[in-house]
């Protein structure tokens, strides 16, 4: 949850030159990622402070929390894998279209002036993008450009552990809650 809400707040304060690549009007992303984060904090002091009292209807309640959290980030990882192209793409398309409206002063040209320097990139796929754009005719490439043939997409990093390792913790935490909550009731039993 806090990290939720950590890359919530610095997808709002560093990202905004992306995503305003990518959408036309202003995405509301950060802020959904802020209020997930905060949701989840939220119940998981509540985890913590059923555990403290010892409430098996609140543990009950918790482990259903932990679930739908689970299940939620599932279907978000599965969608984000899903689209993952049409998402590229459409990355692609608007840097393309930006680079051919750039005009140095504008908000959009500002966005790649900054997606090229923080990746050290230049155009779409290399330096030589830049040919077809009414601003290389007049002044020659951007001086954000580094004039190297990489290209500006970073790989996809596929990590499996890390992966493995969330879905474990959400796993572990729902089987913990439950068994904590039968416990309790099975020891409120034993003192009646």
């Amino acid at each position: 949850g806090v990290i939720l809400l950590a890359v919530g707040v610095w997808g709002k304060l560093t990202l905004g030159t992306y995503i305003s690549l990518i959408a036309e009007n202003s995405t509301n992303a950060p802020y959904v990622l802020i209020g997930t984060g905060t949701t989840i904090v939220v119940f998981g002091l509540f985890g913590c402070f059923a555990t403290c009292r010892g409430s098996p209807w609140m543990l009950k309640l918790y482990a259903m929390f932990l679930s739908l959290v689970f299940l939620a980030e599932l279907v978000a990882g599965i969608s984000g894998f899903v689209f993952r192209h049409e998402i590229k793409d459409t990355f692609l398309r608007t840097y393309t279209d930006a680079m051919q409206n750039y005009n140095g002063n504008d908000e959009r040209s500002r966005a790649v002036d900054h997606v090229q320097r923080s990746l050290s990139c230049c155009g779409v796929q290399n330096y030589t993008n830049w040919s077809t754009s009414p601003y290389f005719l007049d002044h020659g490439i951007p001086p954000s450009c580094c004039m190297n043939e990489t290209d500006c997409n970073p790989q996809d990093l596929h990590n499996l552990t890390v992966a493995a390792t969330k879905v474990n913790q959400k796993l572990i935490g729902m089987l913990l809650a439950c068994c904590l909550s039968r416990f309790i009731t099975a020891n409120q039993y034993e003192m009646v």
